[in-house]
């Protein structure tokens, strides 16, 4: 996997070192409150096994997933990828920030770089996300790189089974 560089961030492939930082960080209730898949409590054991599917998941050309660091220092603040559909050039956009580096634009920053790789590297024609409604938060790094508001809804299940409306976003490649 590639090194991404932006003006204050490094997206680098994540090592089995980052675990207790990702436990640490993903495992604050705050994280798991705002996103559908991060569960609570993050246990131990579920950071290693999520890090050991990212490898042969770009392998086989169905994600690409990053660990967000700070540089210089390589402080690790968070994760985000795209989850990717070879056969439709479509991809999902995901992303997490530890809530002390909340508000100063790691993820904006970060998401910008990450879709201009996806459709450069990967030939995408659109890349997607959604949001939590109750995380506006969320939405605005979504509008600020450039995506569109589609629609709100369905409700979907977060990680803990609770039902929770969802908005959906969307950018296409001009032909």
């Amino acid at each position: 996997m590639p090194r991404l560089e932006t003006e204050r961030l490094l997206l680098r492939p994540f090592t089995l070192s980052d675990a207790k930082d990702v436990q640490r960080l993903a495992g604050n209730k705050a994280i798991a409150d705002t996103t559908l898949n991060i569960p609570h409590p993050y246990e131990d054991g579920m950071a290693e096994a999520w890090i050991s599917s990212h490898q042969p998941g770009f392998e086989a050309g169905e994600q690409a997933a990053f660990a967000i660091t700070l540089k210089p220092g390589g402080k690790l603040i968070g994760a985000i990828s795209l989850k990717i559909d070879t056969a439709t050039q479509m991809a999902e956009l995901g992303y997490w920030v530890g809530k002390p580096f909340w508000g100063i634009g790691y993820c904006t920053e970060a998401a910008n770089r990450i879709v201009e790789y996806g459709l450069a590297e990967f030939d995408l024609r659109r890349i997607h996300a959604i949001h939590l409604e109750r995380n506006p938060a969320s939405g605005r790094v979504l509008q600020k790189i450039g995506m569109s508001r589609e629609r709100k809804g369905p409700l979907q299940a977060d990680a803990a089974g609770e039902a929770e409306i969802v908005v959906h976003y969307g950018l296409s490649r001009v032909p």
